[in-house]
């Protein structure tokens, strides 16, 4: 396998935007506040059961330590905690988690701890199975901007545009870490032959995953076919698991498109083959084989391939204006970044 050190990666990296890199400088999350996230899933708890379900609000705080935190609460394992999804932690969200307490209520004053961290419960409900990851159906934003994006004409036409075509679906900056860290430290474990102990929850697996998704989408945005289905593509339907290849491509596939009913994939790399074929497949390898220390060290890792789609479509989209500052709302499907749809609008040191 190549030495990582030999062929660095430049950070940031260039990776395209849909209508050319923002010239207006803007702000945002200058608060918990003002990055606002709630969990939507498909169903409610049925208010019986073996597990103790708990809509909770939580700032300045990450979904783990609030996990440890609720363990200790009712005196459970940590393995007893169930939650779908990862949360910002300088943020105010909302999401639920589930303790196991088969037969018994929680102590008293189980609520005490959670209080003095800022942590408000909003519902309690019973249910009979453990919150599994990943089960949430989608991510509904409250987002203050301010700066000169939030009153520019130019910042408000970007956002009609993702309104109205979608948002390139890249992995954000956070997946990397600060200046990139995530993935430099990816390079050096792939380098050495991953090992769970050192990733033991796959997060450095990912952060390579996510460098060579973002490269692929990086150059369709380029020529335009982010968003326009090629002979040879994967195909995802809006807001499904369900994808199915498409050899050739005809005016119903294109409209379909349009309308934004399915959408383009890319490959999130590993071992096996690739389920795109053609041009589209030659395209996905060759950008992987630019960076053969991530792609070789993902096969090695034993990670399988899989897909995910290049759009977003934005959900129950609004932009309200307060005074100097502009609030967005929207839903994105779980696994979306919100930071994707900012670095679209506006330009600031953190969204790359």
């Amino acid at each position: 396998m190549s030495d990582p050190a030999s062929s660095s990666i430049a950070w940031p990296p260039a990776w395209h935007y849909l209508a050319g890199q923002p010239t207006t400088a803007g702000d945002y999350r200058q608060s918990p506040e003002q990055f606002q996230v709630e969990e939507v899933l498909d169903f409610f708890p049925e208010g019986q059961g073996e597990h103790w379900w708990l809509w909770l609000e939580k700032r300045g705080m990450t979904t783990p330590d609030l996990v440890r935190l609720l363990a200790r609460a009712v005196d459970i394992p940590v393995r007893d905690v169930g939650f779908s999804g990862l949360k910002d932690r300088d943020a105010v969200t909302r999401q639920w988690f589930s303790l196991a307490l088969p037969g018994r209520e929680p102590p008293l004053d189980w609520e005490a701890g959670l209080v003095e961290r800022g942590v408000t419960c909003l519902q309690a409900v019973r249910h009979p199975r453990k919150l599994k990851r990943g089960v949430h159906r989608a991510n509904r934003f409250r987002l203050r901007i301010g700066g000169e994006a939030s009153v520019s004409p130019a910042t408000r036409e970007r956002w009609d545009r993702l309104v109205q075509l979608g948002v390139p679906n890249y992995f954000g900056p956070q997946r990397f870490g600060p200046e990139g860290r995530n993935l430099h430290r990816a390079r050096q474990l792939l380098a050495r032959g991953w090992r769970k102990r050192q990733d033991p929850h796959g997060l450095l697996l990912s952060t390579a995953r996510s460098y060579l998704f973002n490269s692929v989408l990086s150059a369709r945005v380029a020529d335009g076919t982010w968003c326009v289905p090629q002979p040879g593509d994967v195909l995802n339907l809006e807001g499904t698991a369900s994808r199915f290849a498409a050899t050739e491509i005809d005016d119903a596939l294109l409209a379909r498109a349009e309308a934004g009913d399915l959408h383009p994939t890319g490959p999130l790399w590993g071992r096996g083959r690739l389920e795109s074929v053609g041009e589209v497949a030659e395209r996905e390898t060759r950008i992987a084989a630019e960076r053969p220390d991530l792609a070789e060290g993902l096969v090695q890792a034993g990670v399988n391939q899989e897909r995910r789609p290049l759009r977003l479509r934005l959900k129950e989209p609004e932009w309200q204006t307060d005074g100097d500052a502009a609030w967005l709302s929207f839903s994105l499907p779980r696994g979306a970044f919100a930071t994707s749809v900012l670095r679209e609008l506006f330009r600031h040191p953190t969204l790359v």
